[in-house]
């Protein structure tokens, strides 16, 4: 960023004739002394003379910072001019985009104060609120059930979303063009709950938002927000957020965490297949863990004197484990001796193969050399009784991960897994439900331990509806080849025992044959 920040001071604005001109006027002077500022007034197709008086503060020069006026030929909505304003701002280089009204609801006053925040780094979005002093709102003339309906949504916004803002309903924004590239706010609604989708963003990116206390000011500007309406498509909004964040839905919009949202996060403190497994493995084994991920399962099976060989399509840091192969499992089982293992996890892997059948029974083959061998293998429950209910809704949404994980390419139930197991040549040993990774979802909470406790409770009253995974374990049975060879050697071993006793019998000497006769005889 260079020594003077570029700064756009963007105005939206909608019949807005009368305040337009007051509303550059208010603009404070000073912020040259530390920006290089630009006005943009986009006029989203007034039905008034905004354009014109936009155009005309322009010529009379009156302002210290050019002024730009765009009108756009068809109304975009409040959401939609944003888009257009945040598009403008990127194209040409801006290192801040401030966000005004045109009809003068918010003090540009304020602009160098909640600037100052971008220029320090203290902050990658500044928003100003009318709430954070107390009752101000209302002594600057916010209608009392507009004010009860912003603490209400905010109450719910912020419960549903893990955050803790004084207000999500302030159009009086400043973001920097860095937080603005990282956000798909081209995907959010052109309606007016844009503002709390970019918010969400912010929020799911880990972005940095501050807040300043502003005045508040209630002239006599027309209000063209449905409130009922908004307010639905504001908790709406937050609610697909957080079912994202579940596992449960997935919105294009909120896919901008930082980073690749981990897929694999250990779960070995409460009932899932990584503690199960745990549980099944001997101390003291030899293990291959196909689709290790992080390695955590070596780690903890170290822990237990476990020797465990790890395998993954991508490159993992081989700590805690004996050795590591780089290995993509959709050509086929790794190219190891796999008679050298007591245990093989597949916890959370069949689901991403594009071919799981084929790939089952290629183990099969490599396992069925060492039959005391066994097989453990996790997958999601397409049958969870929350796909149930949203594929009843309609809804059938894959996400960032859960059961409708982006990556996979198949979905189970307990009996087509285990028909895929047993169609392949296993034999199972064991099969159990897992309940959701409620600690994970939810935090771990007292609450998300009991509502797992429950979900335990449910997978006993039916396993197919409640368990979120499925858990089991197998043993690889002969292929035909080797039962065969097996059937022809012990065949070959019995021809010869009794081709033996035969030799025996033919030589014994008739007078010992006499005797056995004549003893048999007597017994009668």
């Amino acid at each position: 960023m260079p020594d003077r920040p570029r700064v756009l001071i963007f105005i939206v604005a909608y019949n807005a004739e009368k305040t337009i001109g007051q509303v550059l006027q208010r603009i404070p002077s000073r912020l040259r002394d530390l920006y290089d500022v630009d006005v943009l007034i986009i006029d989203d197709a007034s039905a008034d003379r905004t354009f014109e008086q936009g155009h005309q503060s322009r010529r009379a020069g009156s302002l210290p910072f050019p002024i730009h006026v765009l009108v756009n030929p068809v109304n975009q909505g409040y959401g939609g001019n944003q888009k257009l304003g945040y598009q403008y701002a990127l194209r040409y280089g801006y290192d801040f985009v401030a966000l005004l009204h045109g009809d003068g609801q918010y003090a540009p006053e304020c602009l160098p104060e909640l600037l100052e925040i971008l220029r320090t780094k203290q902050a990658d979005a500044v928003f100003g609120s009318r709430m954070l002093t107390p009752a101000a709102a209302l002594r600057g003339g916010m209608p009392l059930y507009k004010f009860a309906g912003n603490k209400i949504l905010t109450w719910i916004e912020n419960r549903l979303l893990q955050g803790n803002l004084s207000e999500y309903h302030s159009g009086y924004r400043i973001y920097s063009a860095e937080a603005l590239k990282k956000l798909p706010f081209d995907r959010n609604s052109n309606d007016f709950h844009f503002d709390t989708e970019i918010i969400i963003q912010l929020l799911v990116a880990k972005l940095r938002i501050a807040e300043v206390p502003i005045p508040t000011y209630y002239g006599d500007e027309i209000c063209y927000v449905n409130g009922m309406k908004y307010a639905f498509h504001v908790v709406a909004a937050a609610v697909k957020a957080r079912l994202q964040s579940m596992g449960l839905f997935y919105d294009r919009k909120f896919d901008c965490a930082p980073g690749e949202l981990s897929q694999y996060t250990p779960k070995l403190n409460y009932r899932s297949p990584h503690s199960l497994a745990l549980e099944y493995v001997r101390p003291g084994s030899r293990v291959l863990d196909l689709g290790c991920a992080g390695g955590y399962m070596a780690a903890a099976l170290r822990d237990r004197q476990c020797s465990v060989t790890g395998v993954d399509a991508f490159p993992v840091e081989a700590s805690g484990m004996e050795a590591f192969h780089l290995h993509d499992l959709n050509v086929g089982p790794p190219p190891l001796d796999l008679t050298q293992f007591d245990f093989v996890l597949m916890l959370d892997v069949v689901e991403h193969l594009a071919q799981p059948e084929r790939f089952l029974e290629q183990m099969r083959r490599a396992l069925a050399l060492k039959p005391e061998a066994e097989l453990i293998l996790s997958t999601g429950n397409v049958g969870f009784f929350v796909t149930r209910a949203m594929l009843l809704l309609g809804q059938f949404n894959y996400g960032k991960r859960g059961i409708l994980d982006l990556t996979h390419t198949r979905l189970f139930t307990f009996g087509s897994m285990l028909r895929a197991l047993e169609q392949a040549g296993f034999s199972i040993a064991g099969v159990e439900g897992v309940p959701g990774p409620l600690p994970l979802a939810l935090g771990d909470t007292w609450l998300s331990r009991l509502l797992l406790g429950i979900n335990q409770a449910l997978i006993r009253t039916s396993r197919g509806l409640f368990s979120y995974q499925i858990m089991i374990r197998a043993h690889a049975t002969p292929v035909l080849e080797a039962l065969l060879n097996r059937t022809e050697e012990y065949s070959a071993q019995q021809t010869s025992l009794l081709e033996l006793s035969r030799a025996v019998e033919d030589a014994k000497v008739p007078e010992v044959r006499q005797l056995e006769f004549d003893g048999a005889n007597r017994s009668r």
